[in-house]
């Protein structure tokens, strides 16, 4: 089938696009990458955030996640240069921060391995990014826009954590379990 890619509220691309002509916040520490580009930048490749409930162990319960943002990857040219994040606010968003480091790298090649892998399905998938703060994780989230929610599939970006393989297309409620697994002890031995 295909990704449908929703496109962010007005207030969400205008506060991207201030923060990436703003010379405060292009100071930030994530945005040494786009700091020092000469040219454009633009945002590209919008995706919804959510945030994922502590406690949630299936993808029903996920289907609630409650939506906190927007992410749009920068891009000078063609080269993905880091991510700028946009949260709700009273008036509608509001810049919140830049992030360099592996996540835009690896969303990008997340959304590649989600176009292949919706080619050879009935379904049809929102691609979204789904914040794991209890388990310091992020995972591209394939919601099946016109399907039962246990169709959903999780790709957690890279850095992914352990015992969690990064990239990988998990079922939604197979990647949460394996999540709220409990973590053995290690013990030192002397």
């Amino acid at each position: 089938m295909t990704l449908q890619t929703p496109q962010p509220p007005p207030s969400a691309l205008r506060a991207v696009l201030a923060a990436l002509s703003s010379p405060t916040a292009l100071r930030q520490p994530g945005a040494a990458a786009p700091r020092n580009t000469v040219g454009a930048l633009l945002p590209a490749h919008p995706l919804a955030v959510h945030q994922l409930p502590p406690g949630t162990t299936t993808a029903r319960a996920l289907a609630a996640a409650p939506r906190t943002g927007w992410r749009f990857l920068v891009k000078h040219g063609t080269v993905v240069v880091a991510a700028a994040e946009v949260v709700r606010s009273a008036e509608g968003h509001t810049f919140a921060h830049f992030a360099a480091g592996p996540y835009p790298d690896s969303t990008v090649r997340a959304l590649a391995e989600a176009w292949q892998l919706v080619q050879q399905r009935r379904t049809a998938y929102q691609p979204r990014l789904l914040s794991m703060p209890d388990y310091y994780a992020t995972a591209l989230w394939l919601h099946a826009t016109d399907a039962d929610p246990a169709g959903d599939l999780l790709l957690p970006l890279a850095p992914a954590p352990l015992g969690i393989t990064a990239h990988r297309a998990y079922p939604a409620g197979e990647l949460l379990a394996l999540l709220g697994r409990p973590t053995p002890r290690v013990t030192a031995v002397a």
